[in-house]
């Protein structure tokens, strides 16, 4: 049974530790390089057929984008979703019947800007009021991060904060800021780490003074009652689905089609695009 047996490798006091406590935690090198360098190709040819077809890319700032994609348009989905440590940490946090409800890259490009702090939605009920996390973020570096260009940067702890005058329940007020950036932590992640976050944790990208791209993965994942996957359009074709594991197939709120659709991204988040003032 996979449930027991991948959650026994980990240590499920301090997945959960680290997630209700500092908001994220990672594991290094859970995949080699040459299998991230695959994503990395595969992710770079959808960035640019996002870029040429209509409402493809959506800006998350200057010169920032994030695309939703289709499970099968990278090699490694299965891979990815079937990592003990994704298995573990999904189970831990968000109990035996999560779903994943989305998968998609951001992609911070030479020039882009700082961004505001801010979540990546508003913190619903099941936060606010009864102290539980409803849905995990994992990500994924396509590339070696360095200074330069533009890395992730989170407040530990802040997935708690009371959400007062944050504007459409996401954004701060500049007042709180120095709070974040005393708390601030730059990450450097490498090709093959992977990390698992509350998307309410206040976080930020930070500008990227090189002359690269920092592409990485993002794999949402709601617990049972969390609402979204309807911010998101997954689709799997029948051929597709029917080779997936059957615990894989359980775990997917999905829209099974003959043929995959362009994806309409439904989570704007236009408080980003000016990037900080």
């Amino acid at each position: 049974m996979i449930s027991d047996t991948t959650i026994a490798k980990y240590d499920v006091a301090r997945i959960m530790g680290g997630l209700y406590g500092d908001g994220i935690i990672a594991l290094k090198g859970a995949f080699t390089r040459e299998w991230v360098q695959q994503l990395h190709e595969d992710v770079m040819r959808l960035y640019e057929e996002a870029l040429v077809r209509p409402g493809g890319a959506v800006g998350r700032g200057p010169k920032r984008h994030y695309v939703e994609i289709h499970p099968e348009d990278i090699r490694g989905f299965v891979d990815l979703a079937m990592h003990p440590w994704v298995i573990a940490v999904c189970e831990a946090v968000l109990g035996p019947e999560y779903k994943i409800v989305e998968i998609g890259f951001d992609v911070p490009n030479s020039g882009a800007k700082v961004q505001p702090w801010h979540r990546d939605f508003p913190a619903p009920d099941d936060t606010l009021t009864g102290r539980r996390l409803n849905s995990l973020a994992f990500n994924l570096t396509t590339v070696d991060v360095e200074e330069d260009m533009g890395p992730f940067e989170i407040a530990p702890g802040t997935q708690w904060d009371a959400p007062v005058d944050f504007e459409h329940g996401m954004f701060p007020p500049k007042e709180n800021y120095p709070r974040y950036e005393e708390r601030a932590q730059k990450k450097y992640p490498k090709m093959g780490d992977i990390s698992a976050r509350s998307a309410l944790t206040i976080h930020r990208g930070t500008a990227n003074y090189s002359n690269k791209a920092r592409p990485a993965l993002v794999l949402g994942v709601d617990a049972p009652g969390a609402i979204n996957a309807e911010r998101h359009d997954l689709q799997i074709t029948h051929g597709y689905y029917a080779a997936l594991p059957e615990y894989l197939k359980q775990h997917l709120t999905c829209r099974l089609v003959d043929e995959l659709e362009p994806i309409v991204q439904g989570h704007t988040i236009e408080g980003l695009m000016m990037g900080e003032a």
